[in-house]
């Protein structure tokens, strides 16, 4: 393709970024408070399509076109960028900072040993342990006798610390 099949000429081009990446980059850069390098690469990308799209976008409509599409191009990034693992270097990384691992062990280990319950058995202990429910109050909340309240949480502490022992978990 000839390049006044894909946009303007050299000179156009370079008139045309001369007047308009000044203010795109500023405003780029605002919203990405203040990352001038990924600024840069935005304005480069929109500039980019602009000049693909040379012949399809009317002269009145070129700046708004300029701006909406480097917005979008900032939200694609931010989108990419959460999609993804924050990076950290080996300086920053804490080898004897493994709490957070154990603890996501614990929980998937804990979520699965909680699973092979029965649901009146789960139901009781999830409300006496992580809403902090007396067992009258859960006999009052489930219209149960207190008596078999206090009878599922035995049966269901005893069942669970079974279903963790299964799962290699030792001192219960």
């Amino acid at each position: 393709m000839s390049e006044s099949q894909l946009g303007w000429g050299q000179e156009q081009s370079r008139a045309f970024y001369d007047e308009h990446a000044a203010a795109l980059t500023a405003y780029v850069q605002r919203m990405l408070h203040g990352d001038r390098q990924l600024a840069e690469d935005i304005v480069q990308e929109t500039m980019l399509r602009a000049w693909l799209s040379a012949g399809k976008v009317p002269d009145r409509a070129r700046r708004p076109w300029l701006f909406t599409t480097a917005r979008r191009l900032v939200i694609d990034a931010y989108r990419a960028r959460n999609a993804r693992p924050k990076e950290v270097s080996s300086e920053q990384s804490d080898p004897s900072g493994d709490d957070d691992l154990d603890a996501a062990l614990d929980t998937i280990l804990l979520t699965d040993a909680l699973r092979t319950l029965r649901a009146e058995h789960r139901s009781v202990l999830f409300d006496a342990y992580f809403r902090g429910m007396t067992a009258a109050q859960i006999a009052a909340a489930r219209e149960l006798p207190p008596g078999t309240v206090r009878s599922r949480l035995f049966y269901a502490l005893r069942a669970l610390r079974l279903a963790l022992q299964e799962r290699g978990v030792t001192g219960l």
